[in-house]
């Protein structure tokens, strides 16, 4: 395997000298879980960039065939393989002659250090994503964030440190970007609340008593976007919204008494802001995630881009309607860990990937998904003004109690 600290050695002494962003060169993009569904979107913005955006870095962790095919189509200056065993595929030897491979977690933290970099879109899903946004920002980068873990588990952290080094947080969720674009229509002493908008997942007009006997087949199914299965599986018990309330809590640094989640089921209104003269400023454009990623990768300017648009000349209605707390508990758990802080969010974060892991797998119902986070919630070892070591000591303990629960619940 190759020394990570020698790969960063190699890429710094190559450095061209740093530029700033909206100089005449391409922007160099690394990109983190480029193989996944954000990251395919960010390379077809990539590609409809007319050489604005280059990407120069693309991460993967076990999806080896398709990160050199990407290689392949776009010669980035590295790929980076973070799992050991992956990197042992022969079709690593298929990579373009002028891209290195880097392997491990080390040698991804290191490399998104590099100077060449201007923009990092963190879209490795999970907590796994956190390490090497944390790397991103204590170099100061702009790092264009579809990786909502990282504030859900360590959001105080993780904005003091952008402060302290300058780096700069752009949104990529559809939800969080609405929210940035709307909140420039007044001052942050103005806002009233802002309002996520949830389409309401597959199951938003399912009998509740149905809900035992939901299969991983249906819930994957989501009515308008089409994301990875981790995440439409959080749409589907609208974990999701729960976590993108942690979210913004933080990035936004608003209360979670003033972040509401509204059931917009055609997924247009992207998300909204009140203000306090009642003024409401709202986000709109069809379900397709490469908006977002262009923003963040283009802030502060906008461009012409591959993005779907919409069709003024048909008939459309917008519907909105309060989420059922009673079928989706969830949004309870999520302003629960918004409003409480230190450790909880790592806490749910993580007893939801175990309970969506095990649901998928067949291990457990999809009811036990909040129930096990709930669990988890009210039995870990809580701290107020948790140190990054004691978060990523929590998310351990809440693994491994969430599989004992499981296993628990299983044997009974």
């Amino acid at each position: 395997m190759p020394d990570a600290h020698v790969i960063a050695d190699d890429a710094r002494r190559s450095a061209a000298p740093h530029e700033p962003a909206g100089h005449s060169r391409p922007l160099q993009v690394a990109i983190l879980g480029s193989t996944g569904s954000i990251g395919r979107s960010t390379l077809e913005v990539a590609a409809a960039s007319a050489g604005r955006l280059r990407p120069w870095l693309l991460a993967a962790c076990r999806s080896t065939e398709t990160l050199v095919q990407q290689a392949k189509a776009v010669q980035p200056a590295w790929v980076v393989v973070t799992d050991e065993q992956a990197a042992a595929d022969e079709v690593l030897h298929d990579l373009p002659a002028d891209t290195r491979l880097a392997v491990g977690q080390e040698a991804l933290c290191e490399l998104v250090q590099a100077p060449e970099i201007d923009r990092v879109v963190s879209a490795i899903v999970g907590a796994a994503g956190l390490a090497s946004t944390w790397a991103a920002l204590e170099a100061a980068k702009t790092v264009a964030l579809a990786n909502k873990e990282t504030l859900v588990m360590a959001g105080p952290l993780v904005m003091q440190l952008a402060a302290r080094t300058g780096a700069s947080i752009l949104p990529v969720d559809s939800e969080h970007s609405a929210i940035m674009q709307a909140l420039r229509a007044g001052g942050s002493h103005e806002v009233r609340r802002l309002l996520l908008t949830a389409s309401g997942g597959p199951f938003r007009t399912l009998a509740a008593e149905q809900f035992a006997s939901v299969t991983p087949e249906q819930a994957l199914a989501h009515p308008t976007w089409s994301m990875g299965p981790k995440i439409t599986i959080d749409s589907a018990t609208m974990m999701n919204k729960a976590l993108e309330l942690i979210e913004a809590r933080w990035l936004f640094d608003i209360p979670a008494e003033q972040i509401d989640v509204v059931v917009h089921p055609q997924s247009i209104v992207h998300s909204m802001v009140e203000f306090v003269d009642g003024s409401v400023m709202a986000q709109l454009s069809p379900p397709d995630m490469k908006l977002p990623i262009q923003l963040a990768l283009d802030d502060p300017q906008r461009f012409d881009g591959p993005a779907r648009r919409l069709d003024w000349t048909a008939a459309m209605q917008l519907s909105f309607e309060p989420p059922d707390l009673q079928r989706f508990p969830a949004l309870a758990l999520g302003r629960e860990a918004a409003a409480r802080g230190g450790t909880a969010g790592a806490v749910l974060n993580a007893a939801n990937e175990v309970a969506v892991e095990h649901f998928l797998s067949g291990g457990i119902p999809f009811t036990a998904i909040p129930q096990l986070t709930r669990a988890m919630l009210d039995e870990h070892p809580y701290q107020a003004d948790p140190s990054l070591d004691d978060i990523l000591a929590v998310d351990a303990w809440a693994r491994r109690e969430a599989a004992a629960w499981i296993e628990r619940q299983v044997s009974c």
